[in-house]
């Protein structure tokens, strides 16, 4: 796996190809955050270091092969791969379908590795529907999640379904503290699980320097679907005589949701810092709270191969089956 890792990195003319069509197929996957997604998994996931540390607590000697099949998410660049990854070397035959939106890049992977080392054929397959599987990873959308709780009842399983993150700001961040902010909210256009799409602020924040600040993302606006969304919300709010903060390309909109729509951050007032803790704590919606003394400022979409969708453990999912 170390080699792909390598690949990943490399100047390859297939590979390069293959992140070009992957970007014509899906036009939120910019071959910006191709790259990142790609930089990331090489070097947080595919070095001797991280793998040997993150297997080193869990006995893979004695688990008995399974397989197990792999329902994959599109939202952002080869975001099924850390279950991939799991599923290999926890000593199991893995059985993806990935998504329509994300095929082309997993599948070149997987290819390679097969060109490689023609075995890799019997550890990892893909198939278009997922029958005859010991057990099932499976993300997608909570409406979605409702439909794999039915078929996959019957299986050992883990079922993912919609999170978001947050952020808590005090009011005393530097310009650097909130320019990496602006990374945490803009990154993949705000479609992965670790973006934050909700900010909570203190009474009396002074929402002109983060406006400012996040015009590092203002190229989003020639991004004809991020536009359409910006427009789109921008007009709705107008019409409803909603009252809205913008700088021409993000919406700072007070909504009690935690999850908002691409092109708006929600933003909520907070007066008790530690019963706002606990009550993002217990929810099952949140996936990671950046903020001071929390994951820090620009890290949110920086994952460890330890920082588990969902908080479940995939790793000891699979060494128990």
């Amino acid at each position: 796996m170390t080699g792909l890792g390598e690949y990943i990195l490399s100047g390859d003319p297939e590979w390069l190809e293959t992140k070009q069509r992957a970007s014509l197929l899906n036009p939120w996957f910019t071959p910006e955050f191709i790259d990142l997604a790609c930089k990331n998994i090489a070097e947080q996931f595919l070095t001797k270091e991280k793998l040997t540390g993150w297997t080193s607590s869990f006995s893979i000697e004695n688990v008995q092969p399974k397989k197990v099949g792999i329902v994959m998410a599109g939202n952002i660049p080869l975001v099924g791969f850390h279950d991939l990854l799991s599923v290999f070397i926890s000593g199991h035959r893995a059985v993806i379908k990935p998504s329509s939106k994300d095929e082309a890049l997993i599948k070149h992977l997987v290819k390679k590795l097969e060109e490689w080392e023609p075995g890799i054929k019997e550890l990892i397959g893909i198939q278009e529907m997922l029958r005859g599987c010991d057990a099932y990873i499976a993300t997608g959308s909570n409406n979605s999640a409702r439909y794999f709780e039915y078929y996959f009842s019957k299986y050992p399983h883990i079922i993912r379904r919609n999170r978001t993150s947050v952020a808590m700001l005090d009011g005393n961040e530097t310009t650097e503290e909130l320019e990496k902010l602006a990374d945490d909210v803009h990154l993949y256009f705000g479609m992965g699980c670790r973006n934050v799409t909700k900010i909570f602020v203190p009474k009396e924040y002074d929402f002109i320097q983060l406006l400012k600040v996040f015009e590092k993302y203002n190229y989003f606006k020639d991004h004809h679907k991020y536009r359409n969304n910006y427009d789109y919300y921008l007009a709705l709010h107008i019409l409803n005589g909603k009252f809205y903060m913008t700088n021409e390309s993000i919406i700072l909109f007070e909504n009690p949701s935690v999850f908002s729509p691409i092109s708006q951050l929600n933003y909520e007032f907070y007066t008790d810092k530690n019963l706002l803790l606990e009550q993002l704590s217990s929810s099952e919606d949140i996936q990671c709270i950046v903020g001071h003394e929390h994951i820090p400022f620009g890290q949110a979409q920086n994952p460890s191969l330890t920082d588990y969708a969902d908080d479940i453990n995939t790793l000891n999912f699979l060494t128990n089956l």
